[in-house]
């Protein structure tokens, strides 16, 4: 298996037995839930009263980030046209103070309990381009060092270099990389994306973009 620092993954419905499963694959220990709500009418064994028990039972960890880390901002000054703006967050000092104490519980964890993984971003979106776990949490991770692997429906896991690859295909016909350069180019397939499926307040007009 390749080495990740962290995973993360989307719960969308899967099956609670099927989850454990996956995790335990994995080689996970802990889950840090970046749910600004972790509650879920639908699958209610991911509300975090039921979540946390059930992972505690097969010896994994339950850790809440949501507060800080979750997609959906409670400083209106953090929308833009009624969209969450995933690059101011990114600015927020309690957004990263908590992705500095997320990676020392990753690094314990690899330290201790699981030298190839051991902590798991956790929201609900199953694949990690429409969930800002990815177009957030894990950019910014990537971007102070750490390998990120998403654990994706199928049990596979795909690193996040490959998740970014997925993100620029296909490129906008408009886009010019000798313009932009290839780090232009990622910055605004992430904003796009971002525009695309971030959290809207009520009233916001909701508006497609291609990946």
């Amino acid at each position: 298996m390749t080495a990740f620092d962290l995973f993360s993954i989307g719960h969308s419905n899967i099956p609670a037995e099927r989850f454990v499963a996956m995790l335990r694959a994995a080689n996970v220990s802990a889950i840090a839930d970046v749910r600004t709500t972790p509650v879920s009418r639908f699958c209610p064994w991911f509300s975090a009263k039921n979540l946390a028990p059930l992972l505690a039972r097969e010896g994994m960890e339950y850790l809440s980030y949501g507060d800080a880390l979750g997609g959906r901002p409670r400083d209106q000054t953090l929308y833009c046209d009624g969209v969450a703006d995933y690059e101011a967050m990114a600015r927020q000092p309690d957004f990263n103070a908590s992705i500095e104490r997320l990676l020392v519980d990753a690094a314990h964890r690899r330290a201790n309990d699981r030298p190839n993984g051991g902590l798991c971003l956790m929201c609900a979106e199953r694949d990690p381009l429409d969930c800002h776990r990815c177009l957030l949490v894990a950019r910014v991770l990537a971007g102070r060092g750490m390998t990120i692997g998403h654990i994706l429906h199928d049990g596979s896991i795909e690193p996040h270099p490959a998740t970014e690859r997925r993100l620029l295909e296909p490129a906008p016909k408009d886009c010019d990389l000798f313009a932009t350069g290839q780090d232009g180019q990622l910055a605004a397939a992430y904003r796009r994306r971002a525009r695309a499926v971030a959290y809207r307040a009520k009233g916001a007009r909701v508006m497609r973009t291609s990946r």
